[in-house]
């Protein structure tokens, strides 16, 4: 896809925290570590994935680079993309500062990327496709599946709801109070800005997107707003 045409949904503009403040970059891995393990994540990923030596894998929505540093470490070749112009430039600092060069760190999202070089094995997006409205989900999960070599895999995390819509007002008031309890205020304004002003969406949209794009795929995690599919091209 052109990232000229006129009509295409601009992944750059971004919602809640500016993330080409350099400030706010640096901020990132400090303030996500007080709820999430990167290293386990990580880890838990590329077990998952079954990531070898040979394999080429492909990070959409890298952010700082931890899934892409750590993945370096298993397979020879790692593309990681991100829409933040300053995400990238940081990524590729921490990964040399800790002696990385088999990451290729590139400006591009969803609808912009181009890969150049063989087809790829593996394609993990976690916690970024909520990023674009449904119809352009679609139109990314194709792009995903045209990358990828036959029999490869697609891992995808995201916030994804699962409870009955009628529950809606009750699941979605809970889920921010218990942000507010565990993490604080901030991390509960986040959790308020996510559902009014990003696309998360159901994970039957979701699922019937990934049968559309012509994968197979099994659940592997999934509750109320979290669910992991791990995907395969036929």
């Amino acid at each position: 896809m052109k990232s000229n045409v006129k009509w295409q949904y601009n992944e750059t503009v971004q919602v809640g925290t500016d993330y080409q403040d350099t400030s706010n970059v640096q901020a990132y891995d400090e303030q996500m570590a007080k709820f999430r393990d990167f290293k386990k994540e990580s880890t838990d990923i590329i077990n998952a994935i079954c990531l070898e030596r040979e394999h080429s894998l492909l990070e959409i929505g890298t952010g700082t680079g931890n899934f892409a540093i750590e993945a370096a470490r298993y397979c020879n070749n790692v593309y990681a993309i991100d829409v933040s112009s300053t995400m990238i430039a940081y990524a590729k600092q921490k990964a040399q500062a800790m002696g990385i060069s088999n990451v290729a760190f590139i400006q591009a999202g969803f609808l912009s990327y181009e890969h150049n070089g063989p087809s790829l094995d593996m394609i993990v997006s976690n916690l970024a496709l909520h990023h674009l409205p449904d119809f352009w989900k679609m139109i990314a999960l194709k792009r995903i599946y045209q990358l990828l070599k036959n029999g490869g895999t697609f891992y995808l995390g995201d916030v994804i709801f699962s409870f009955p819509i009628e529950e809606y007002n009750h699941k979605i008031d809970n889920w921010i109070d218990t942000m507010k309890e565990k993490m604080g205020i901030n991390f509960a304004k986040e959790a308020e800005m996510h559902i009014k002003d990003e696309f998360s969406t159901f994970d039957w949209v979701i699922e019937e997107m990934l049968h559309k794009s012509g994968f197979k795929f099994d659940i592997r995690h999934k509750d109320d707003f979290f669910a992991v599919y791990y995907c395969k091209k036929n």
